[in-house]
């Protein structure tokens, strides 16, 4: 079955990963992609004009309820779960995972229940596990896994804890991920 929506998950050194994910996109790219990106709370806002800056794909930070489109790329706000529900995410200030809120797991979990063979998910350089539990979710409903190589990650232990967890369908590095997302779409 076509693949229907994109999920990313970045922490320590993300904001590096994710400008070059984008980069190499191709123009067409037409899948939603929803990101989490580890931040703290009171974090500014400039990472949305900073990952605009890299991709022609509308950038949009998301708000509760809001309908997932194509040729959209859909960041988590600072401190809110982000969830898949049908074709609209929700929010949630449920308790961090993993000591994060947005949490990488929370957001892969959900995807795989609404989207399940349909869901492409992708782990990037961070600091700490979150992501792994979500990665074995979308892999176990059928979706695919792609993970960064550890050896060329800021920190390596996010996807190595991906990798550890479950089978996943390729290592690459982030011009490789962004080649295969275009083939894939």
């Amino acid at each position: 079955m076509e693949s229907r929506l994109v999920v990313v998950g970045a922490s320590l050194g993300g904001m590096a990963a994710l400008k070059v994910l984008l980069q190499e996109l191709a123009p067409a790219f037409t899948l939603p992609i929803a990101i989490v990106q580890h931040r703290h709370k009171d974090s500014a806002n400039q990472i949305i004009e900073f990952l605009q800056r890299s991709t022609s794909l509308i950038v949009k930070e998301v708000e509760d309820k809001d309908q997932i489109a194509s040729g959209y790329v859909y960041l988590a706000p600072a401190d809110y779960h982000l969830l898949i529900e049908a074709d609209h995410f929700a929010l949630s200030t449920d308790d961090p995972v993993f000591y994060a809120r947005p949490s990488i797991d929370v957001l892969f979990e959900s995807a795989a229940d609404v989207y399940r063979e349909r869901t492409i998910g992708i782990i990037l350089t961070g600091a700490n596990q979150d992501g792994a539990a979500g990665a074995a979710a979308v892999k176990a409903c059928g979706g695919v896994v792609m993970v960064q190589d550890p050896a060329t990650a800021q920190s390596p232990v996010m996807p190595e804890a991906a990798i550890a967890r479950t089978s996943v369908d390729e290592i690459l590095s982030l011009p490789e991920i962004a080649a295969r997302l275009n083939r894939l779409c």
